[in-house]
């Protein structure tokens, strides 16, 4: 593969890896909001490919085969296992709505970009220069998180996070350490199994998993 094929397959990876970020700001419907984390854990894959292929390193290929099981296998089953006990969860009442919300990822986006321009300037190669979109995706998943008011859509603004530090990682450093990446994974996995049992639980014992009606029970 020519290193110009190369570049612009691994633009466009990033390009689908921000934009499916984006689109978890915009959907409502759970199970849309997993849809759109499957589609960003094979984008996420799809970078660890086309970087290991310009590598030529087959411990980066291992990490981008682990990465694409985790991203966009195991861990949406289990949330699609979550979703099944809460077949019509939907963001009724997320802090900000759709609109500013999209105003805010085009903030945040910037504000990446802006951010890391001293890192792009110390490595212009082309996965460096595609580092903002990863550091937007960070910030992004934490925004999701604090407007949110369902458990599960914050677990999956969390592991937006989680795939946007993965994604600086191997566009920074060309990869990272097997064992790192998947004992990060593993963790999350186990934090959405929790969060599945945990959702089970509550879901016979009082319904709705909306965090705010759940602080009214507790008042």
């Amino acid at each position: 593969m020519s290193a110009q094929i190369s570049s612009q397959l691994l633009n466009v990876a990033c390009g689908l890896f921000l934009l499916t970020a984006v689109g978890v700001l915009w959907r409502r419907q759970v199970s849309a909001l997993i849809t759109l984390l499957t589609v960003q854990g094979v984008a996420l894959a799809a970078i660890a490919v086309i970087l290991a292929e310009q590598h030529r390193s087959a411990e980066a290929a291992t990490i981008a085969i682990g990465v694409g099981l985790l991203k966009a296998v195991v861990i949406p089953w289990m949330l699609r296992r979550v979703h099944q006990q809460l077949p019509d969860a939907r963001e009724t009442r997320p802090l900000v709505n759709v609109s500013t919300s999209l105003l805010a990822a085009a903030g945040l986006t910037l504000l990446a970009y802006s951010a890391a321009r001293p890192l792009v300037a110390l490595a212009p190669t082309a996965s460096a220069k595609a580092t903002p979109v990863g550091i937007a995706v960070i910030l992004i998943g934490f925004f999701l998180a604090a407007t949110r008011q369902r458990a599960i859509s914050q677990i999956i603004g969390l592991l937006l996070v989680d795939n946007g530090i993965a994604a600086v990682a191997f566009l920074a450093t060309g990869g990272v350490p097997l064992i790192v990446e998947l004992g990060v994974s593993v963790d999350l996995a186990l934090a959405v199994l929790v969060l599945q049992i945990l959702t089970s639980h509550l879901h016979t014992a009082f319904g709705p998993t909306d965090l705010d009606e759940l602080r009214e029970l507790h008042d």
